[in-house]
């Protein structure tokens, strides 16, 4: 397994122009020097646009997807998307200040919290959240995360070329998503589902950050969702 951090997210460099597709680019590149071949791709949050990037430019090498609270369809965007879009379609102060908005430390926090049962929440140790904002003070990476903020709205402009790979290319796919998602609506679900008629789907019940609760889940899913689909392709190759 290769679980890299996107550049300037964990203690990894900020790239001189932050944008997904640059982001692709850079995590193509580390794929090619470690010789990394036909591969399965998980997708989540910003990572979906960087791994529906590198599906794209080389279909043949994806194996399947893994789809974990990320999105790809107009549905999934909310009300709450307007700020970012129309940032991106009109750059000015005060659309970058409405879009931007959330870049603190309690919106750090809300990103593993909001609309999470109580219960739940309490298995998410405050340490997460903390180092990701510790680590969102380091030099460069305020400005990585406006700029990707920016960039969003070129993503979703982006949406129908991503709507013809899946439906042209139909990689065998899993979702594991949790049902408290705070950004993205309900409707993404069925939009990936449509786009993808023999996609595996299992709803959780934990929030944004599924893994911070479901890890061993989604572990044991993904492990399983692996090995069958390894085995349907070694069938059909003989």
């Amino acid at each position: 397994m290769v679980a890299p951090d996107l550049p300037g997210f964990g203690e990894s460099e900020v790239l001189r122009t932050a944008s997904f597709p640059a982001y692709g680019q850079a995590i193509s590149e580390l794929l090619d020097r470690l010789a990394i071949g036909p591969r399965y791709i998980y997708l989540h949050d910003f990572g979906a646009p960087v791994g529906l990037h590198i599906a794209m430019q080389a279909p043949e090498r994806v194996l399947g997807l893994i789809v974990q609270n990320g999105n790809a369809h107009r549905t999934g965007l909310g009300p709450q998307w307007g700020p970012v879009l129309a940032h991106g379609s009109q750059p000015n102060p005060e659309n970058e200040a409405a879009a931007t908005a959330h870049l603190t430390f309690e919106g750090m926090r809300d990103t593993y919290l909001r609309g999470v049962p109580s219960d739940v929440a309490a298995r998410i140790p405050a340490e997460s959240w903390e180092d990701d904002w510790r680590v969102m003070q380091l030099p460069g990476r305020m400005d990585k995360e406006r700029a990707l903020i920016a960039d969003y709205a070129r993503y979703v402009g982006r949406f129908d070329a991503v709507a013809d790979y899946l439906e042209r290319r139909q990689p065998p796919a899993l979702m594991i998503w949790g049902r408290h998602e705070p950004f993205f609506e309900l409707a993404e679900i069925l939009s990936w589902l449509e786009d993808l008629p023999r996609m595996e789907a299992h709803i959780l019940d934990g929030g944004h950050m599924l893994l911070e609760t479901h890890a061993a889940e989604a572990a044991s899913l993904m492990v399983d969702f692996i090995e069958r689909t390894q085995r349907a392709a070694a069938t059909a190759g003989t």
